[in-house]
């Protein structure tokens, strides 16, 4: 179908534009919201390759994917023969050794074509980037090259039933018992799980309070390591989401990443990236999204002519277009932050996940809108973007204010830069 093909178009839409721009011909419409705007050779190199890759391999699976709830595991390993199973993970162990900026572009191309399977593979991403920068050599050796290659596959265990944003307030214990820590308790709604052969888990080695946790590996089989239900869910389909339970799970000493005491660093700084990921993924579902709507207006025709010529819905178009490059480019902004290691690296990606998250889903629902009553159908592709594309704004940090950390990162932020300012006003 139209909807359905859409997706495979986006890749030639792309180079299609850039032939168009090296003819110094005019793109109109297009060239606003052009995804290589601003990146090097290298980058548009390995965009297309991650464009192709979503219009070849993802975007004709990602409905059947998602109405079976399928966890497309070959696809995944294929996406990684890519280099795209330890985006920004040292080459040594077997990583790509690419920036974040190039990763934010690599996760919003691939999401085009499956917003759900991108989102898993970028947390996938995290849980390796965690292990190879605050592992020793033997464990960077030991779990990233399969990790690298999604031979196996990793997910993150922070969230607990009690304890949300909160998270600091974690309840899962880890006693040392010799050479193992004996871990009781439990994660919740944890992407892979079940299916997942490696698991990242914060857990309380001490006392109250975030400087009582630890990260520990553990491994699929172990005993004593078992997993609730599989989550029935609004959309992240092709992505099980299962409870993590640990009842006398016995993990080996050698499994913890960094010192005790070090999780809750850990698991705040694998966040930032993860921040930047998933707005990248829902860049790529808005970008989709607005694609698909500006074909669907330019055919359906209502009172004898088509809806692309309509005013109201041009100016719509346009405001989506708006929020999509300006979602843009606050992630970029952040990535290339977060990756110079900036002081104020934390607050951006804060910024752009709330921003974009928002943003994007907002692009998302007004082009099903756009679609009429062929937008609820799933026949058509954008209900899809939406449903995917929820959830951003509920993890990595919820976005609504009450209970947010993104707001608490924010505002800590302004608040530390209003006091420096006074500061230097006051020995000026």
């Amino acid at each position: 179908t139209m909807l359905r093909s859409g997706c495979r178009r986006l890749g030639g839409w792309l180079h299609g534009a850039a032939r168009a721009r090296a003819r110094g011909g005019r793109r109109g419409w297009a060239s606003c919201i052009d995804p290589s705007v601003g990146l090097n050779e290298d980058q548009k190199e390995f965009q297309k390759v991650a464009f192709d890759f979503a219009a070849r391999e993802m975007a004709p699976n990602m409905a059947e994917w998602d109405q079976k709830e399928l966890f497309p595991v070959d696809a995944m390993r294929k996406a990684a023969q890519l280099g795209f199973g330890g985006v920004y993970v040292r080459t040594d162990v077997g990583g790509s050794g690419l920036s974040r900026l190039d990763t934010s572009v690599i996760f919003e191309a691939l999401a085009t074509g499956c917003t759900s399977t991108t989102a898993y593979i970028s947390i996938h991403n995290m849980c390796v980037w965690m292990i190879d920068t605050f592992g020793n050599e033997e464990q960077r050796h030991r779990f990233c090259p399969p990790l690298c290659t999604m031979e196996k596959f990793a997910s993150y265990c922070l969230t607990e039933p009690g304890s949300g944003s909160d998270a600091a307030s974690l309840l899962t214990s880890a006693k040392r018992q010799g050479d193992h820590y004996i871990l009781n308790g439990s994660k919740a709604f944890i992407s892979g799980g079940g299916e997942s052969d490696i698991y990242v888990v914060m857990c309380r080695t001490g006392g109250p309070g975030p400087k009582g946790i630890s990260c520990v590996v553990v491994e699929k089989g172990t005993p004593g390591l078992s997993f609730g239900k599989k989550e029935k869910k609004v959309g992240w389909n092709s992505q099980p989401t299962r409870a993590v339970i640990f009842e006398d799970c016995a993990v080996p000493v050698a499994n913890r990443i960094g010192n005790e005491g070090q999780g809750f660093i850990i698991a705040m700084k694998g966040l930032n990236g993860g921040r930047i990921n998933v707005a990248s993924c829902s860049l790529g579902a808005a970008h989709a999204s607005v694609v698909l709507t500006r074909d669907y207006l330019s055919v359906r025709k209502q009172f004898g002519e088509p809806l692309a010529n309509n005013q109201y819905l041009q100016f719509k178009l346009a405001d989506m277009a708006t929020r999509l490059v300006a979602s843009r480019l606050i992630i970029r902004n952040a990535a290339v932050a977060l990756q110079e290691e900036r002081e104020d690296a934390v607050a951006l990606c804060s910024m752009a996940k709330l921003f974009a998250t928002d943003e994007c889903f907002a692009i998302c629902n007004q082009a099903l809108q756009m679609h009429g009553g062929y937008g609820y159908l799933k026949d058509y592709a954008v209900q899809q973007y939406v449903r995917d594309s929820r959830v951003h704004q509920i993890l990595e940090g919820k976005n609504c204010q009450s209970c947010s950390p993104e707001w608490f990162l924010i505002a800590s932020s302004i608040l530390l830069l209003v006091i420096n300012l006074f500061r230097f006003s006051i020995s000026f």
